[in-house]
């Protein structure tokens, strides 16, 4: 069982959520915030595995209390969810100690596994913001010193999971790579998760990571490597 705290300063946007993670066996609200300030003491008394974060909300928003909640060391894990398609919004939220960052367009069953997968110690963010990330930072990751090819991670997937792992890269997500490569997305599912398997990753950002290390992919000002269905 999962615990939730919500967060957000619209009563009508909370009672949705907590009609809807209630729906699942899995998780139970135990609380609700409408500011920051009322998150950061609700999370110290309440101690959730994971506080489900807006970010605009008056007074204290929720970027000054993801990073309060986080230098508590408390064991609550912050999931930013926010209508707000911003980098800064996305940045601002991992420097404060944020496990994760999806949009509120997010389908409920993102949703329910971006908080199994925080509660569980992982790190998500929304597929369609991983390659602007990675962009900002991609000449600071470091290249391999030998020839991708020889890894023994890469050699082990197959060439439809290849292809899957570059997609991956450009930060498409499964219902792009199903289009592009007419599948099913119940068939790219299973394919994205063979994919992190193989190459030991631990979620789709730290494939993203490998993508880029083995230069599968580059930052947008370079073309894309060949790819092709």
């Amino acid at each position: 069982m999962t615990t939730v705290l919500i967060v957000d300063d619209q009563q009508l946007q909370r009672y949705a959520f907590r009609v809807l993670l209630e729906s699942v066996p899995e998780t139970t609200v135990v609380g609700e915030a409408a500011h920051g300030a009322d998150a950061v003491r609700r999370a110290a008394e309440l101690r959730p595995d994971v506080v489900l974060m807006d970010i605009r909300m008056p007074g204290m928003d929720g970027i000054e209390a993801t990073r309060r909640i986080v230098a508590g060391g408390g064991r609550s894990r912050v999931l930013v969810l926010t209508t707000f398609d911003l980098d800064e919004y996305v940045h601002a939220a991992l420097r404060a100690g944020a496990s994760g960052f999806l949009l509120k367009d997010a389908r409920p069953e993102e949703l329910f596994a971006g908080i199994r997968a925080v509660a569980a110690g992982d790190a998500v963010i929304a597929p369609a913001l991983t390659r602007r990330l990675l962009d900002e930072y991609a000449q600071h990751i470091p290249r391999p010193d030998t020839d991708p090819a020889l890894d023994p991670r890469l050699a082990a997937l197959t060439d439809r999971e290849r292809e899957i792992l570059v997609a991956i890269g450009k930060g498409w997500t499964n219902g792009e790579i199903a289009a592009h490569f007419v599948l099913s997305e119940s068939t790219v599912k299973t394919h994205v998760g063979r994919v992190l398997a193989k190459i030991g990753a631990r979620d789709r950002v730290q494939a993203v990571i490998y993508a880029y290390d083995l230069g599968l992919t580059r930052p947008r000002s370079a073309p894309d490597p060949p790819n092709t269905p």
